[in-house]
């Protein structure tokens, strides 16, 4: 991080400060603390960074954000705010209004994540390219990816979470995108925002930050995103389903852990291959695709470098163990992303059997019985051998692929006999396909199923 002047960060975030100094480092926890560095306050759920204020001191920062007046060690060096996580995202927008470089804002209820990807795979076959790391999508994370910034980026793919209105917004007006992307509008957080209008109006706020005639890329797949219209911005849909959309993939195949298709596309038709499978991250590629063409990147370049495409974290990363093919795909589920899961196990390439392996969708409220009833008779429909679950709200699913008269689908009390099932279960030659929500930490059952033998 480059120095940063503590009078224009006390500008920037509304302190009145009258003392002069200098800042190489921004942290919110006071254990990283050091000697030049800005600790700011955060409150949280659970900790009240307030309370560590004095801490930080003691590791060697030279000044603090807080949002309480508290009796601490060098009252002289803190700067008092309102928020302290509002202040931390405004330092950020501070800090990236330092860099002239293309900035790409991705959100969505599904597939931010994997569009980010793909979108930094295509930037960096031309461009030093910045993005977040594993989660860090959030209001502490997407300031932490700023303060990474240097000179030597040419641009930067930023994904921005939510679960509330007004987050996403704070969060844009720092980042500041020249291209934007949404990627879907489902049902996560529905929970928090009531109804999938509202979820709307959140994505939406990623608007707030970008210029008029940005180029803005939606999913016109998605019954919501079809519809947006914004005369203000230059707005490319793209597409499977959709006739309509200016980005589209035809002739669709997916083999041994690849996906072929055709790119059709207001810069030419162009053939494309990924190293994953399922319609949705070949939707996730499209907006990456057109992404590369709006930042000057040659057509043909943008779709050889789907290619380069890595899977993050838990997402769809396919592991081949004792002659079968695992699909670790855990660290987040919805119904859509359930959906997409089960389309994509049909559609793969198998000698063996399909065995979905599940475990709860979190965040969906009142819906949450009925979204796992249907996902459970949508697996059924769609020609998966076998379905394994556990945890409460997934006897649901089962009970709903039950109901759609799938014969081999079974429900465990524990992890440990639903690993157990799956050992029992998964032959050579067999496709495994494990969905969940990160907070049931499916990844449990996987360990288990490895046995610490994985290859």
């Amino acid at each position: 991080m480059e120095r940063l002047s503590i009078q224009e960060i006390a500008q920037a975030i509304g302190a009145a400060y009258p003392r002069e100094g200098y800042v190489d480092s921004v942290v919110t926890d006071s254990r990283e603390a050091k000697e030049g560095s800005l600790y700011v306050a955060i409150v949280g759920e659970n900790l009240d960074g307030n309370r560590f204020v004095d801490d930080a001191f003691s590791r060697g920062a030279d000044f603090a954000v807080a949002s309480e007046k508290e009796a601490y060690a060098k009252p002289e060096q803190v700067l008092y705010v309102q928020n302290g996580k509002r202040a931390h995202i405004q330092i950020g927008g501070l800090y990236r209004g330092k860099f002239d470089l293309a900035v790409v804002g991705v959100t969505g209820s599904v597939g931010k994540t994997t569009t980010k990807e793909f979108i930094s795979a295509v930037l960096a076959s031309q461009y030093k390219t910045l993005k977040n790391e594993g989660n860090q999508n959030n209001e502490i994370g997407v300031p932490r990816t700023l303060f990474c910034l240097s000179r030597e980026h040419e641009a930067a793919v930023i994904e921005m979470g939510m679960s509330g209105l007004g987050e996403i917004h704070d969060l844009t007006m720092a980042v500041r995108p020249d291209v934007g992307v949404i990627t879907s509008i489902g049902v996560s957080h529905i929970e928090l925002l009531g109804s999938r209008e509202n979820i709307l109006r959140a994505k939406l706020e990623l608007l707030d930050g970008m210029k008029p005639g940005s180029p803005l890329f939606l999913c016109g797949d998605n019954d919501l995103l079809c519809n947006v219209r914004d005369g203000r911005f230059q707005i490319y849909y793209y597409g499977i389903t959709n006739p309509k959309c200016d980005l589209r993939a035809v002739n669709i195949r997916s083999l041994e852990g690849k996906t072929t298709f055709e790119i059709l596309s207001p810069w030419g038709e162009y053939p494309a291959a990924i190293p994953a499978i399922g319609q949705h991250n070949v939707l996730d590629a499209l907006a990456a695709f057109g992404v590369g063409c709006v930042m000057n990147i040659p057509p043909e370049q943008c779709a050889g470098a789907l290619s380069n495409y890595l899977p993050a974290g838990m997402r769809q990363h396919v592991v081949l163990y004792k002659g079968i093919t695992v699909v670790e795909d855990c660290y987040n589920a919805s119904p859509d992303s359930m959906r997409a899961a089960a389309l994509a196990l049909a559609s793969c390439p198998c000698k063996g059997k399909r065995i979905m392996v599940v475990s709860d969708m979190l965040e969906l409220g009142e819906m949450a019985q009925e979204a796992h009833r249907e996902c459970g008779a949508f697996i059924a429909a769609n020609g998966i051998d076998m379905l394994l679950a556990a945890g409460p709200l997934s006897l649901e699913t089962i009970e709903g692929a039950n109901r759609a008269g799938m014969e081999r689908c079974l429900y465990f009390e524990t992890k440990e006999a639903l690993a157990d099932a799956v050992r029992s279960a998964a032959s050579p030659e067999d496709v495994v396909w494990f969905k969940a929500s990160r907070g049931m930490k499916l990844e449990e059952v996987l360990n288990t199923f490895y046995g610490g033998e994985r290859r």
